[in-house]
């Protein structure tokens, strides 16, 4: 079963005005798994799958670091599973540089004399898709900062040592018995220090299943929907924009229109702020859980993780509260009061689960439009001690003045909306938008 937490996005009318604001940059996959367990097939799957787009792949192979002449002469006592065994400065120039939307020069490993070709590089020109793999893509926080999706190759240990040996002696000009000694005394305890514990960290996990790999259609269709998001959602791996579908447009056109009766604004905002609720549900960490049928049969399905509350920022915020509790029976709920023009945001009240820093928040707000009250909502959870990535804000509209601000000051809470309109006026009123929700409802 193919675990996932990250989510696809769709594709919102955003100006043209503001692309050359925030710029576009390429959507980062990392790919972590054991010695041989399949990573770079599932690179070859995705890259394949994804036709027209441009893909580069980066090899954390690629970037070991020169070994020094006492290494080279006992090179049975070097371990190149651990992470000093890398030169992550230069692995970091070069992704960076790619992020730019810029070549870079890689280097060119030579793993029979373990050191790099001296006149020699690899260049890599700009692409849409950007792929990072090897054994702790994972384990370095300054890589998985920087992916758009994370995934996990779990692959049986015995397949993997049978493919390290036919790999090494074939590619890498080893003997058996070096391979098999290595395996003992590095790669094993490395997996099991290193590598296996960066699994928790991936949004993806991909068993291996009669020499395929799983889930590679479902990755490549994500990747697909986030290449032609705006560019807001492509910039930013913690910022979503909900699947388009006739449904939510048909509920957007009966909130926006402004001739909507209350009766039917409330109908129709309680349908999309329902969508938009299951929605961020989904983005919660969960494990597997089995449980027995009525007919004694066996089902796996999932638990969440964690305890959650909502956090309504009033008024509007309230609007979301009735279809949070429809999808979470006893939810607690607290709210927050912020005042203040455009600029200066301050906090009036607030009322809030005690126990709020032990769990996730989904933060909710209808419309975002510059940004700064919910800044300030999320500065309010983060002094009462709640994990920034603990968070999830919710909106129904938001502006892409709004999402810059909260995403590029926020970069690990999730910020989950339906649309996203194309810009605020001089009244800080998102447009087209959706007028005074509060007022409306």
């Amino acid at each position: 079963m193919a675990m996932a937490r990250a989510t696809s996005g769709g594709s919102p009318a955003v100006s043209e005005s503001h692309r050359s604001d925030y710029g576009v940059s390429p959507f980062v996959i990392g790919i972590a798994g054991g010695t041989a367990s399949g990573k770079t097939t599932v690179c070859r799957c995705i890259t394949e799958n994804l036709g027209g787009q441009r893909v580069v792949l980066l090899s954390l192979d690629e970037f070991y670091r020169d070994l020094t002449e006492d290494e080279v002469s006992n090179i049975g006592e070097v371990n190149f599973d651990v992470p000093d065994a890398f030169d992550l400065p230069s692995l970091l120039r070069c992704l960076d540089e790619l992020r730019a939307g810029g070549p870079t020069d890689v280097p060119v490993y030579d793993f029979v004399s373990s050191r790099r070709s001296p006149d020699q590089t690899r260049r890599v020109h700009a692409a849409d898709v950007v792929i990072i793999e090897g054994i702790l893509v994972l384990h370095y926080e300054e890589i998985s900062q920087r992916c758009n999706m994370k995934i996990f190759v779990d692959t049986d240990d015995d397949l993997r040592l049978a493919r390290r040996i036919k790999r090494d002696t074939v590619e890498r000009g080893r003997d058996v018995r070096g391979i098999l000694d290595q395996y003992t005394r590095f790669v094993k305890p490395s997996f099991d220090s290193y590598i296996l514990p960066s699994k928790a960290s991936a949004d993806i996990i991909i068993p291996w299943r009669e020499d395929r790999p799983v889930a590679v259609d479902l990755i490549t269709e994500h990747v697909r929907m986030k290449l032609d998001q705006n560019h807001l959602g492509r910039m930013y791996g913690n910022f979503e924009v909900i699947p388009r579908t006739m449904q939510t447009r048909g509920m957007h056109t009966f909130i926006r229109d402004r001739s909507t009766s209350r009766e039917d604004f409330v109908f129709y905002a309680d349908r999309l702020c329902r969508v938009g609720i299951e929605h961020a549900l989904a983005a919660l960490p969960f494990f597997d859980k089995t449980v027995e049928t009525p007919t004694g049969g066996m089902y796996v399905g999932v638990e969440w993780k964690v305890k959650l509350c909502g956090v309504s920022i009033i008024r509007s915020g309230e609007a979301m509260e009735s279809a949070l509790r429809a999808c979470c029976a006893g939810i607690p709920i607290g709210k927050v009061l912020i005042r203040g023009d455009a600029c200066d945001k301050e906090l009036v009240y607030k009322k809030l689960p005690a126990d709020i820093d032990q769990r996730h928040v989904l933060l909710m707000d209808p419309v975002i439009s510059s940004g700064e009250t919910a800044c300030t909502a999320i500065d309010v959870l983060l002094g009462e001690g709640v994990d920034e990535g603990s968070i999830v804000l919710l909106t129904l509209i938001a502006s892409p003045e709004g999402v810059h601000k909260v995403c590029s000051k926020y970069r690990r809470l999730r910020v989950i909306t339906s649309e996203v309109d194309n810009g605020i006026d001089k009244q800080s009123l998102v447009m087209p938008g959706v007028g005074d929700f509060g007022d409306r409802y």
